[in-house]
């Protein structure tokens, strides 16, 4: 069925429901894994007058250091779940603005064949007020979405 899965996360412990799902479906499935981070990009100071409206605590260069830090972190979870079930497994991370985008293009970029990822599960107004990055990958992926709540 599937021989490739991308699995997404940012660390939390929201995404590591995820990532117990998608390894467990790899697992069964005798498929892959990528794991993916995504990564905003860095957002300089604004200036107006007489004020600043951001002020970053880091330059361009400590901001993807720190980045790639959490990045390494968030996915070294995926690696251990990985090795744990006995599923290959590769990790990177991508810099984008929406993480649904970053995710969508990790699994083009890597020939996925599936998405498996979590889920807060805020249903009526909140779902609709806040949005969700697991709703925008549904509704923008070709691929079929394993969703974890």
């Amino acid at each position: 069925m599937f021989k490739h899965i991308l699995i997404p996360t940012d660390g939390s412990k929201l995404a590591a429901k995820g990532v117990k799902a998608g390894v467990k479906l790899a697992a069964s499935l005798g498929a892959r894994v990528t794991g993916v981070y995504v990564i905003p990009p860095y957002m300089p100071p604004v200036y107006g007058e007489a004020a600043v409206y951001y002020v970053p605590q880091l330059s361009a260069a400590e901001y993807r250091k720190s980045a790639e830090r959490a990045a390494k972190k968030a996915l070294a979870a995926v690696e251990i779940e990985c090795q744990t079930a006995g599923v290959r497994c590769a990790t990177r991370f991508v810099t984008a603005a929406h993480p649904y985008d970053g995710i969508l293009r990790a699994a083009r970029a890597a020939k996925c064949d599936a998405i498996a990822m979590s889920s807060h599960g805020r249903g009526g107004l909140g779902g609709l007020l806040l949005g969700s990055e697991t709703s925008r990958v549904l509704a923008h992926s070709k691929l079929p979405v394993l969703v974890t709540r």
